[in-house]
């Protein structure tokens, strides 16, 4: 009766362990999934941050190069707002960098509580295990429980399931081994996921140190600007005068380049050029197709210019802040930049003019088919009227001002003779 007893333990404990063991693995399985989800989220908002920050210090360079212009203080506010722009982003990924860190803790507490509480249980059972069969004497009675049975193939069986329990209990003794092993590893990731916590939470806590700087800047930039008001209006009245030569004298090119095309379509056949509105420019099958890949390139266009970079003068109204009455309307965007940076060609085209206009320097006007680009406040420049362009070709030095140490360039762009807003169509 001892041996069928004691057989009857052994099936119950191998229910009992299989049981426990199922909750256990899908609770790892669905933690690792979760760490691993959070894992990838994480290193995103990483990814963000870093090129916030990197950013920033693009800023920050553009800032202290062109301090003495930037003391024209419209633009050196608009960077610092940008800064602080950029810097309360940094401030929301790096909260939500904190949360999933948190999140992430709770999750490894839970698994290990959850860990421990199971591994007890595991070697609780496995002591009941190893204490029965200490009850035994020896193994006669294994042997005889084998002998006494009805026919050989039952014989067979009960020696196998010996066999098996035997294994099943080394089995549970290592298993036992890897889960303390395993919860000593999770503790030590653990410990890793606080000092990440800790070490976001300083950098957060840095960052709004510097927020609160560059906002008592901002604050002093923009007392600065309301004083200088009077001033401002007059440079704004210069540059408003000097904002409408330029755009006369692109009108002016634009008109005769139209006047051209027209007067060619008139004595070539009518298929050869077409223009794709009324009093438009009647382009050639090849500047079609030119202007057709240029429209659907918006959105993907390279930026006119490479390395650092800051829109200071954004298209349309500007509103200076602290100054309502104060306002200039601008017909493209204006680009600070670093010293002996190059002006490039935003896709592929003709040069359509190059002139000069007081306050714009040298000019460039490439065509794309019905669309064109123009690239003002250059100091020399590389191409000459009816060269061919490639995207990303060097077009000529953008100027820089020697009093204020101030390099921007102005950039337009057009549909035949109507204003874009440039940022839509440039991968910025």
């Amino acid at each position: 009766m001892k041996i069928f007893r004691f057989v009857r333990m052994l099936s119950a404990m191998t229910r009992v362990l299989t049981r426990n063991s199922l909750p256990y693995i899908l609770l790892f399985s669905f933690a690792a999934i979760t760490l691993s989800a959070s894992s990838r989220s994480k290193q995103s908002l990483e990814k963000q941050r870093k090129a916030l920050l990197n950013e920033i210090e693009q800023t920050g360079k553009l800032l202290n190069e062109n301090n003495k212009s930037i003391s024209a203080v419209q633009n050196r506010l608009h960077l610092v707002a940008k800064q602080i722009d950029d810097r309360k982003q940094v401030l929301t990924i790096l909260g939500k960098e904190i949360d999933k860190t948190s999140a992430d803790i709770r999750t490894k507490e839970y698994l290990i509580n959850d860990l421990v509480k199971k591994l007890k249980v595991k070697k609780e059972h496995y002591a009941i295990s190893v204490r029965k069969l200490r009850t035994q004497k020896n193994n006669s009675e294994h042997l005889l429980w084998i002998l006494s049975a009805d026919h050989i193939s039952q014989s067979y069986r009960r020696m196998l399931y010996l066999q098996k329990y035997a294994e099943w209990r080394k089995n549970q003794a290592e298993e036992i081994l890897a889960q303390q092993q395993r919860v000593t590893a999770e503790k030590k990731l653990l410990e890793a996921k606080k000092r990440e916590k800790e070490n976001l939470s300083k950098i957060k806590r840095t960052e709004e140190t510097k927020l609160q700087k560059e906002e008592a800047i901002k604050k002093t930039e923009a007392a600065n600007l309301a004083k200088k008001a009077k001033n401002l209006e007059a440079q704004l009245k210069i540059k408003r005068q000097q904002a409408d030569a330029l755009n006369r004298k692109i009108e002016q090119i634009i008109a005769a380049e139209v006047k051209a095309a027209q007067k060619a379509a008139q004595t070539q056949s009518k298929t050869a050029r077409k223009a794709n509105t009324k009093g438009g420019f009647a382009m050639t099958k090849a500047e079609q197709t030119l202007s057709s890949n240029f429209a659907s390139n918006k959105g993907r266009l390279p930026f006119p210019l490479k390395g650092s970079y800051q829109i200071t003068e954004h298209f349309g109204v500007q509103q200076y802040e602290g100054l309502i009455n104060v306002r200039h309307n601008s017909n493209g965007i204006k680009i600070a930049t670093t010293k002996g940076n190059h002006a490039k060609a935003v896709f592929d085209g003709v040069v359509s003019g190059i002139f000069l206009v007081p306050g714009y320097q040298t000019s460039i006007i490439l065509r794309h088919g019905n669309y064109l680009t123009l690239y003002a406040n250059l100091d020399q420049v590389s191409v000459k009227k009816g060269d061919k362009v490639s995207t990303g070709q060097n077009l000529g030095i953008i100027y820089t001002d020697s009093a204020t140490g101030e390099t921007a360039l102005y950039f337009e762009l057009w549909k035949e003779q109507t204003k874009q807003n440039p940022e839509p169509w440039l991968n910025t």
